[in-house]
C-alpha cells in the first residue's frame, strides 16, 4: 500500500539518515575528546528543553559540547549555525544539568565541535572551538 514503506513511518522532523549521521558525528566527537584527555560524562542528554550532545570533564571544568556536522569540507558553516537562540537553549540545558548533578560549584564552558565528512575521506575533519560562547539568558550560568 502507498505510505506503508519503512521510511513513511519515520518522523518527518528527524529522518533515519539524519539520526544516523548525527550519531556518527557524536561518536567521532566523543573519540576525539577522549584522545584529548576529556572524560565523557554524558551523550545525548535530553530534557523538555532540548538535548545536550556531549557533556565532558576537561580537568575540573565541565564542558558542554555542541556537535555540528556536514558532508561538505567547510566546517565553519555548521559551527556558525550555533546562533544566539541555540546558545540560550544550551545555557538553560547546561544550568539544569549542573543543578541536577550538584555541579554548580565547578567551572563550566561551552565548546563547539564542527565535524565535516568529505566523501573522499574515511576520517572526519574536526574543528574544535573551545569556549565558543558565554552563557546567555536571564539566569546566566551562576546567578
Amino acid at each position: 500500500m502507498p505510505g506503508d514503506s519503512p521510511a513513511s513511518n519515520l518522523s518527518p522532523r528527524l529522518p533515519w539518515w539524519r539520526r544516523w549521521f548525527g550519531n556518527r558525528s557524536e561518536r567521532a566527537a566523543a573519540r576525539y575528546l577522549k584522545k584529548l584527555g576529556y572524560r565523557i560524562l554524558a551523550r545525548n542528554r535530553r530534557s523538555r528543553l532540548g538535548e545536550l550532545d556531549v557533556v565532558a570533564l576537561d580537568g575540573e571544568c565541565v564542558v558542554f559540547v555542541e556537535v555540528r556536522s556536514t558532508e561538505e569540507t567547510d566546517a565553519d558553516k555548521p559551527a556558525a549555525s550555533v546562533d544566539l537562540e541555540k546558545q540560550r537553549r544550551l545555557t538553560q540545558l547546561a544550568l539544569g544539568y549542573l543543578q541536577r548533578y550538584r555541579l554548580l560549584g565547578k567551572p563550566a564552558r561551552f565548546d563547539v565541535l564542527a565535524i565535516s565528512w568529505p566523501a573522499n575521506q574515511r576520517q572526519p575533519l574536526i574543528r574544535h572551538y573551545q569556549q565558543a560562547f558565554e552563557a546567555l539568558g536571564r539566569f546566566q550560568m551562576f546567578s
